[in-house]
């Protein structure tokens, strides 16, 4: 039975709601602080920790919850032994703790000094989190609002249920803890000096506390004979809720659950649709685009897209970045396709795609614009360790790009440039891309050699690369790979320049009467 409660609350979404369900039921609320006041405010009995205590809040409120009589109150267990020894010292028991934390990672979210960084990491809250956690066989702990509603009053949560809560609450503290030794360890020495002022961070700190929560098993991973599971960040929102939009943040509206190699594919056409601003369509194969287009209708972006490379978009994955209508939907179910992933679905294009049982419908809600928050973290791991970066968020305007030769391209070849060069960003090393009018033509994705990519899209394509611009993610290490797309049909290109035979390549380029724009930042893609 729930008899006694201690609310100490830094999110109070709900706190008021679950004071009066107690309040009806006979429970005796323990409070402090702000979340006390909120509560008497709605008219709910409440008792201050420190009167319970006996003892005040001191030090400016930094110790307020450590006393025995609340720790005892929690880590006291259902036995006669401490029953006894509980009722000798006075300590009444404590059946159910609701915290949550100073809210430590909004406020170094925004430019703080160190010392009030420091006065927002929560002491008291991770001490009786962990102390109810531990002693989930008595007690029930909530760290989250959305648990609100399954403490099944008055006689509380079953055993399965309280360990599930505990389970919640180390994350939470474990989380919580990981966060304040990434900010410390991203900090200069000198905030040690000057505490008072808002300290540089390196994007880079030297401890690093990942965690993600499963959000379900797969039936495998690459192959069947590997088992795996999909976890997203403990920090991110589930469905409804990033503020930009993701593949562990969406929502699966339809078709077959989402396999290993879907979430892999669906990241990548993502993260190459919120490049580009235009109604677009990308088609992803293996991780690779194989066909990207913009238009001024998303179906006609698709349709530009998807017969790019007919071929390769059999099984594809398709990635849009407006919402899919009717006229869309008609198009997609003209191909066989594993996944589409998009804003959302009008009403009448889910009626046509319910046709195809199998074809997962991903709808990722939140801001489509391009991302330039630097701070993000890629994380991949490899055996014994992981290798970290910040985002490649990077895009070089191409009208600030350096004309490194003598003719300088037109205003439709700059246009096709920025389109490719946008493209080529999210294609795998060596990488190269044709396009023309707003459409990739070919795409050479994953060779050894650059001149190997090149030839691979003269031969996808012939012909129609004929008046096209190419992006190449890195520069050129001889003139061969000029020589090679210049025969292809290409008038126009675009690469970071870099090497030592840049001139010897820029002349090939001018032999060639290509353009040539340098912009100084590469995107390989690994």
């Amino acid at each position: 039975m729930i008899r006694r409660a201690l609310i100490s609350v830094s999110d109070k979404q709900g706190v008021v709601e679950l004071g009066r369900a107690l309040a009806r039921h006979g429970v005796e609320i323990l409070s402090t602080g702000g979340t006390a006041a909120a509560l008497m405010a709605a008219g709910v009995a409440v008792t201050q920790v420190s009167t319970f205590t006996g003892a005040p809040e001191i030090l400016d409120g930094r110790v307020k919850t450590l006393h025995p009589k609340v720790h005892g109150g929690l880590l006291g267990r259902a036995t006669e032994g401490h029953r006894t020894e509980m009722s000798r010292h006075g300590i009444p028991p404590i059946d159910l703790l609701v915290v949550n934390l100073y809210p430590f990672e909004a406020t170094i979210g925004r430019p703080v000094s160190f010392d009030e960084a420091i006065e927002n990491i929560d002491i008291g809250g991770p001490a009786m989190i962990r102390s109810a956690a531990k002693n989930h066989e008595r007690v029930t702990v909530v760290v989250d609002p959305a648990d609100y509603d399954k403490l099944e009053l008055p006689a509380g949560p079953s055993a399965e249920r309280r360990l599930a809560l505990a389970r919640k609450a180390f994350a939470h503290t474990s989380a919580y803890d990981a966060a304040i030794a990434a900010y410390l360890s991203s900090l200069d020495d000198r905030v040690a000096i000057d505490r008072s002022a808002t300290p540089v961070r390196n994007p880079l700190p030297e401890v690093l506390g990942v965690q993600w929560r499963r959000r379900y098993d797969l039936r495998y991973g690459e192959n069947p004979h590997q088992v795996a599971a999909f976890y997203a960040d403990a920090k991110s929102p589930l469905p409804g809720g990033p503020p930009r939009p993701t593949i562990a943040g969406a929502e699966v509206l339809g078709g077959k659950q989402l396999s290993y190699n879907n979430i892999l594919d669906l990241d990548a056409a993502l993260g190459l649709a919120l490049e580009l601003a235009e109604p677009a369509a990308v088609v992803v194969k293996h991780n690779n685009p194989c066909g990207v287009a913009v238009d001024r209708e998303v179906a006609a972006a698709y349709r530009r897209a998807r017969d790019a490379d007919a071929t390769s978009a059999f099984g594809g994955i398709v990635a849009v970045n407006r919402e899919v209508d009717e006229a869309l939907a008609k198009a997609l179910v003209e191909t066989f396709l594993e996944c589409v992933i998009a804003p959302a679905y009008s009403a009448a294009a889910r009626d046509v795609l319910a046709a195809k049982k199998n074809l997962r419908l991903v709808a990722a809600t939140g801001d489509w614009r391009a991302p330039t928050n630097d701070l993000a973290w890629s994380v991949r791991t490899i055996a014994g360790g992981a290798l970290v970066q910040t985002v490649d968020h990077g895009m070089v305007d191409l009208a600030q790009a350096k004309v490194a030769t003598k003719r300088a391209p037109s205003t439709a070849e700059r246009a096709d440039l920025a389109f490719a060069w946008r493209v080529g960003k999210h294609v795998k090393s060596n990488a190269i891309v044709f396009a023309k009018g707003g459409v990739t033509l070919a795409i050479g994705a994953g060779q050894m050699s650059r001149v190997d990519s090149v030839r691979i899209c003269e031969r996808k394509a012939g012909d129609k690369l004929a008046g096209s611009a190419v992006a190449s993610d890195a520069f050129f290490p001889f003139r061969d790979g000029v020589d090679v797309l210049a025969a292809a049909g290409a008038t126009a290109v675009v690469q970071p320049g870099g090497s030592v035979k840049d001139e010897e390549v820029i002349a090939a380029a001018d032999e060639h009467k290509l353009a040539m724009l340098m912009t100084g930042m590469r995107h390989f893609r690994h």
